[in-house]
């Protein structure tokens, strides 16, 4: 599964060379890793409720052309990577409707127990969220 997101470059996201500062690629990462388990049908928000988090343990940003204040930006987001304790989601972004990438990142997170922030199996503790994450990737790029 691919979803898309669209964010629209504001100016206070700019920096002193008018472009996009380098650490608004995250927070855009996170909009569009939101929309994406929403449309899968499992918001975040829910699998907080039911005692589950995932926090970011690393992600990776790679800028090949500059954005700048107003560009309209389409963010596709599909799930990378998914094991019983971690999950990876990959980002491609699109200004304008252009056809080339002008930047891709990646954010990997771990399962872990909402009031501890313990580590956890989420397929033994919460195997209808790991089977429900399970078919929104393809079979070959999961790591059971």
């Amino acid at each position: 599964m691919i979803t898309t997101s669209h964010v629209t470059a504001r100016y206070a996201e700019t920096d002193q060379m008018q472009v996009i500062h380098h650490a608004v690629y995250p927070v855009w990462y996170e909009v569009a890793r939101t929309e994406f388990i929403r449309q899968a049908g499992l918001p975040y928000s829910e699998m907080e409720k039911q005692g589950i988090m995932t926090p970011l343990t690393s992600l990776t940003c790679h800028y090949r052309f500059p954005c700048v204040y107003e560009d309209e930006i389409t963010i596709q987001t599909q799930l990378s990577k998914l094991t019983p304790s971690r999950l990876s989601f990959h980002y491609t972004l699109y200004k304008n409707a252009e056809a080339t990438p002008f930047h891709t990142g990646e954010t990997h997170h771990g399962w872990v127990d909402a009031k501890t922030f313990v580590p956890i199996n989420v397929k033994k503790r919460f195997p209808e969220i790991y089977e429900h994450m399970l078919k929104t990737i393809e079979p070959d790029t999961v790591t059971k």
